[in-house]
């Protein structure tokens, strides 16, 4: 729709709408709990929670839209529909700066608002009084997350959140979603479509690419997590017959352990690189361990800020642990086995490291533009190279000289916003050093507001509202309905952010010291109705697996939807080899077949599943 990464301005916005997303616990943004007190004390803001529990985020709303698990699209629909039939629209702002309105007025015309209300279990009454205040609104910032992203009609969910900021008009002002800038830009295909289109001056069908076996489309570069098992279990060809995975642990982390590890087995060939001997590992052919983050220079790229977007690279503190090694050195020596690359590649790139890195940055880019194996296998030629003359701790980080090139390149206001301008190359080696330097964070961007049109690569710099594939399954959600099974009564949310969850980042659950672990939460009707009080042990039964809980009651959940910790059921091994495993992994529950008809995302947000109670608490 826009061409480019979007984030709302949350510090600054009169309205905040949050979307399947608890901030106090999720986080997401800068300054999250601070700004969301701020927003709840001020008599001139609002804030909005689209969730189905009435979460710590939601306790701070203004208005809290509690819709039935599943139901979101109904919600947001309604919503929509409400800015176009009351005519709350930034009729203006939407002639000047964007195309397609016409398809979707005429869409959300036909919604009966009433009904759709019903559906999604939120007075007609709360979702007018909520569209109006968005409409009023100088200035909405709204955000999703996984609560919708990983829910029933995830894709077309997330259509219908931009509509609901772009019908009226928060783009590219303060206090709205804007063209945030990040340091390394992954979408590189969807970046050369819209170059493409824009070339065109059309916005005829895209193209996509697909998955050899089941078809799935190739989104920037990636097939449904949700799919894999079925690429790899068939005779099919152009199945998947070897995996690399890295810092990922798929029979834990995706849905439907049970067929992951089924495929994980049928591989020929399965490699993982990881700090720790995850569930995955213990199914692969080969296992390189790798340092610690502890151990290791390290970054993230959730750089999500605007106008001032910042990077950190966070130095080590601790030397590796014998036997493992940095994933910089293991991408080095893999690809120099393969005799990829070896050290005639490297010796004259070294000699002009010594002697600074404007006379590197020349070489490396004569060598490159003369050897394409030098430019295919950049971050590990620069890590050979300019990180050997780093301190060694700091040697992997030496990928993000070229980054550091790359992004002053392409966002030269931006840069230049932020002290990086002038000569690419000289700009490109100050943000490099800037990153080394300065372990707390650098500042790598400063964005204007106006410089969100530039973001927007489509023909005019015009937003794109008519996805036509979303405005057709919009036409039939009615016969959409979320999925029930009688033998299934209860809807489990798997997966939700609280206090006592880590992520899955500490595999030790010795973390945990006090309070209860795992439980399962659940309304006090529903318990009652099982015969459960406060910390009896529940058995879970789903289509694809059983699991074993206490239970929580709780009426911030509506009767029929319960929902479990994120992060829990990890297998953690003893020193002494005893197997240690606590709470429940959640995928074991989860089903690869339930998941959204574009993206292939999971609907971990919406599992059917079926409670009987087991045994009474313990004393």
């Amino acid at each position: 729709m826009t061409g480019a990464p979007v984030h709302g301005d949350l510090e600054h916005c009169e309205v905040a709408v949050f979307l399947g997303k608890n901030p106090w616990q999720s986080h997401g943004f800068a300054r999250t709990r601070a700004v969301l007190r701020e927003i709840q004390n001020d008599p001139n803001r609002a804030m909005i929670v689209i969730d189905p529990r009435r979460t710590e985020t939601a306790k701070m709303a203004h208005y809290h839209l509690a819709v039935k698990p599943g139901t979101d699209a109904w919600c947001l629909s309604a919503l929509s529909a409400i800015l176009i039939q009351e005519k709350l629209v930034a009729s203006s702002w939407l002639a000047q700066h964007t195309t397609g309105y016409e398809a979707v007025a005429a869409a959300l015309g036909k919604i009966d608002i009433a009904r759709y209300a019903e559906i999604s279990g939120v007075d007609e009454s709360l979702l007018r009084s909520a569209a109006r205040r968005i409409a009023g609104a100088k200035s909405v910032s709204m955000i999703e997350d996984l609560g919708v992203q990983m829910n029933v009609h995830s894709t077309l969910n997330s259509y219908l959140n931009r509509l609901v900021w772009l019908l009226t008009g928060n783009y590219a002002k303060p206090g709205a979603n804007n063209a945030f800038v990040p340091l390394l830009n992954l979408s590189n295909s969807s970046r050369s479509a819209s170059k493409k289109q824009a070339a065109d001056k059309t916005s005829a069908p895209r193209k996509w690419t697909h998955s050899p076996v089941t078809g799935s489309k190739v989104i920037m570069g990636l097939i449904p997590c949700n799919v894999i098992p079925d690429e790899i279990l068939t005779v099919h060809p152009k199945r998947f017959r070897a995996m690399f995975m890295e810092s990922t642990n798929p029979v834990h982390s995706l849905a439907d352990s049970q067929r992951m590890r089924e495929a994980l087995r049928a591989l020929d060939c399965s490699v993982v690189i990881d700090v720790a001997m995850t569930e995955t590992a213990r199914q692969a052919d080969y296992v390189l361990p790798a340092s610690s983050q502890f151990e290791k220079a390290e970054a993230t790229f959730f750089n999500l800020e605007f106008p001032r977007n910042g990077f950190q690279l966070r130095h080590p503190h601790l030397p590796p642990r014998p036997g493992t090694l940095t994933e910089a050195e293991i991408h080095a020596r893999l690809l120099e086995a393969l005799g990829e690359l070896n050290t005639s590649h490297y010796t004259s790139l070294r000699l002009a490291a010594r002697l600074g890195y404007t006379a590197f940055g020349l070489a490396f880019a004569w060598k490159t533009m003369r050897d394409k194996q030098l430019a295919r296998y950049a971050p590990v030629v620069l890590y050979r190279t300019l990180g050997a003359s780093l301190p060694t701790y700091l040697a992997p980080a030496a990928s993000l000289w070229g980054i550091s090139q790359l992004f002053v390149r392409a966002q030269r206001a931006a840069a230049r916003g932020a002290g990086f301008g002038g000569p690419t190359l000289l700009g490109g080696n100050r943000l490099f050093k800037a990153i080394l330097n300065n372990p707390s964070g650098t500042i790598f961007a400063v964005s204007q507001y106006s410089d969100s049109w530039d973001a927007v690569k489509l023909p005019g710099h015009k937003i794109n509202l008519h996805i036509q594939e979303m405005l057709e399954e919009l036409a039939t959600i009615d016969s959409k309905l979320p999925p029930h099974r009688a033998e299934y009564p209860f809807i489990l949310s798997a997966g939700e952010r609280r206090a006592d969850t880590s992520n899955t980042s500490i595999r030790n659950p010795d973390w945990h010291k006090k309070g209860a672990f795992g439980m399962l939460h659940i309304h006090p009707l529903d318990a009652a109705k099982l015969g459960c009080v406060q910390g009896d042990w529940i058995q879970l039964r789903t289509v694809r697996g059983t699991a074993q809980a206490p239970v929580e009651l709780t009426d911030e959940l509506q009767p029929g939807h319960v929902s479990l910790p994120n992060g829990h059921g990890l297998d953690y091994h003893q020193a002494d080899g005893s197997l240690d495993r606590r709470g429940v992994s959640l995928n074991e529950l989860t089903n690869t077949t339930d998941r959204d008809p574009f993206a292939g995302t999971p609907w971990h947000k919406y599992v059917p599943v079926h409670l009987e109670r087991i045994a009474p608490a313990l004393n």
